[in-house]
């Protein structure tokens, strides 16, 4: 392909036209140049805020300076897609503790599998009429900085919540990039932050895991404790994570950017297994089969069996005490994996001096 400016100019056009109708939202065009978000990147992993995320320590050569990670890159086409079904709810579900509250992008397939097939395709599209050329493409599968790279090429900011926000969608999307060695060019990004004075998504959070705006503790955040930590969840975050089972949607759910949302109509984003609706009781009694079995090609697999029933045993701790609830705590006091029987004994407790008082099935 020639260095034409004219024929790259068309290009982008194409591509950002290809990629809508494979079902992008949205596609823009950065450089590789991510010197301004170092300094805080390395502060926030040299402060230990990413908790036992060890992967986020390594590879720091690849991960600030994309032609280490693919030699030649020149450019990063940056992708978004709403992931959000329209009939899935999120505050209600919040206030309902006897069934389970899953962070809404897993309730799906996989959007890892979903958005690099997708991305896959797009470079396909675009060697199918160019040639051969170098790319590869991310979805969270690589030392990339996502979000700081979409903000770059205008797809929205990192809002105080950290993560991207763009004034027409919210922030119900997920990312994805590929890596090129395309002179493309380079989309012209706004550099303004839109939060202005507003504090919702700090004040929301339910572990007060914020240590200021754009600035997460990991440690404390539901996301990380119920998805990326396999140990003892700390004993006074726990009544904080209501019926919280695998990840957290608070610090967007209440962003006022959100009213915008757009919704997915994607099929591989729409609810499997009732996961939207199902009650704590009906999760916890999975036997590993048939987590296995339900989890196929779902994100949900990242926390592995033994932290779903940890997860949910908290959850039932904090759920209204019922006999339903106390029975199935039980049968599972006596389970295999010591952290299992620990949060489970925690959860009894819970309930220990309630249920006796309890006409409730």
């Amino acid at each position: 392909m020639s260095d034409n400016p004219l024929n790259m100019e068309q290009l982008a056009q194409h591509i950002k036209s290809w990629g809508q109708s494979l079902g992008f939202a949205e596609l823009r065009i950065t450089d590789t140049d991510l010197s301004a978000y170092i300094d805080k990147h390395k502060s926030s992993i040299n402060a230990g805020l990413h908790g036992e995320m060890h992967y986020l320590e390594n590879n720091q050569a690849l991960r600030y300076q994309p032609e280490n990670l693919l030699p030649g890159t020149r450019r990063v086409i940056c992708a978004r897609m709403h992931y959000l079904p329209a009939k899935v709810e999120t505050v209600e579900r919040l206030a309902t503790p006897d069934k389970a509250y899953i962070a809404r992008y897993a309730l799906g397939r996989d959007y890892h599998k979903t958005m690099r097939k997708r991305l896959t395709k797009l470079a396909k599209k675009i060697e199918s009429v160019i040639g051969p050329f170098g790319y590869r493409a991310f979805v969270d599968s690589a030392p990339v900085l996502e979000r700081q790279l979409a903000e770059k090429s205008g797809l929205g900011w990192i809002g105080k919540n950290t993560l991207l926000l763009n004034e027409q969608t919210g922030s119900w999307f997920l990312l994805g990039e590929i890596y090129t060695d395309l002179p493309l060019p380079l989309d012209q990004a706004e550099p303004k932050q839109h939060c202005g004075a507003c504090t919702a998504c700090l004040d929301v959070c339910p572990t007060n895991a914020f240590i200021e705006p754009w600035l997460l503790d990991a440690r404390k955040c539901i996301s990380y404790l119920t998805i990326e930590y396999k140990g003892s969840i700390p004993i006074e975050l726990r009544p904080l994570m209501g019926n919280r089972i695998f990840g957290c949607d608070d610090c967007q759910i209440f962003c006022p950017w959100t009213k915008f949302v757009k919704h997915s109509e994607e099929y591989d984003f729409q609810p499997r297994n009732n996961l939207d609706q199902a009650e704590l009781v009906e999760l916890f009694m999975w036997s590993e089969q048939e987590f296995l079995t339900r989890t196929e090609g779902s994100p949900i697999r990242r926390a592995g069996y033994e932290c779903w029933l940890r997860n949910i045993a908290v959850a039932l701790g904090n759920a209204p005490s019922t006999t339903k609830i106390v029975n199935a705590l039980t049968q599972r006091a006596t389970h295999p994996s010591a952290i299992v029987r620990e949060h489970v004994q925690w959860a009894l407790q819970q309930h220990a001096g309630h249920h006796s008082q309890s006409k409730q099935p």
